[in-house]
């Protein structure tokens, strides 16, 4: 009966909580992929036909990676989660039809869309909580 406290049970679950944001924080600030996949997603969506608006981030979200790249995690991060979370505002304006969103570019919008919301999650928790201090350790120790 010890393990049906509801105050254990809300501990574990603020310790899995902690524990999930830990493995998306160090995914996001570790790996440069995601703004680049999205940056991709972003293109493939907006090409053809044309759209001006939508192919203003994949430059930026390349930008983004390259960031992560020289060592800037935490600046990476906030501005992955800054242009995932403006795309996903511009996206979410769009009204797509019931069978529209079971086609291929369906798929790809709601992919495109998923990750953007795992990005501005990852990317928010990732510079709020990242240490500045231990990145600058980080950089001038690979020096």
């Amino acid at each position: 009966m010890a393990d049906s406290d509801p105050k254990k049970q809300q501990d574990s679950l603020i310790i899995t909580a902690k524990k999930w944001g830990a493995i998306l924080l160090t995914a996001l600030l570790e790996n440069p992929l995601p703004p680049a996949v999205l940056a991709t997603l972003v293109f493939a969506q907006h090409a053809r036909p044309f759209q001006p608006m939508p192919m203003i981030f994949p430059p930026l979200l390349l930008f983004s990676t390259y960031l992560n790249i020289r060592g800037y995690k935490i600046d990476s991060a906030g501005t992955t989660a800054a242009l995932s979370g403006a795309y996903l505002v511009i996206a979410a304006r769009r009204k797509a039809g019931l069978w529209n969103k079971f086609g291929t570019r369906g798929i790809v919008r709601g992919a495109t869309m998923g990750l953007a919301l795992a990005n501005v999650v990852g990317g928010g928790l990732g510079y709020m909580f990242g240490s500045r201090k231990k990145e600058s350790e980080e950089k001038d120790g690979g020096l």
